[in-house]
């Protein structure tokens, strides 16, 4: 069964840094992308940012700059570097991965359990 574990969050000042990670494990055939999404009370789950197996990523349009994705497909991680935090990207963030699992099976949205951030002086 696979799972998602995710590390790094906590409380920080604005303008400062924070590094999240993400390792999956279990039965994975193939790890295709990845991403992180975040959610803040009272809103919506949204996407911050995805990479694709080969690199190709993608972010939202607020953290751009900001943020930086990257993943090792030898340790099936996927991490998220974010500078220059401000208030408003504080959420809880979770890890987001889609997952073959086997040769026979299709390939699934899988989702860590969440990890807080707290930008705030």
């Amino acid at each position: 069964q696979v799972r998602l574990v995710e590390s790094g969050g906590g409380l920080v000042q604005p303008g400062g840094s924070l590094r999240l990670s993400c390792a999956a494990s279990g039965s994975i055939f193939r790890l295709n992308t990845m991403g992180w999404y975040r959610q803040a009370p009272g809103k919506q789950r949204e996407l911050v940012a995805q990479i694709t197996s080969s690199g190709s990523t993608n972010y939202t349009g607020s953290v751009k700059g900001r943020f930086t994705i990257s993943r090792d497909n030898a340790k099936s991680t996927v991490s998220l570097q974010m500078n220059s935090l401000k208030p408003e990207d504080t959420a809880v963030y979770y890890c987001n991965a889609n997952i073959r699992e086997n040769w026979r099976s299709l390939a699934a949205d899988y989702w860590g359990q969440g990890t807080q951030v707290t930008v705030s002086s």
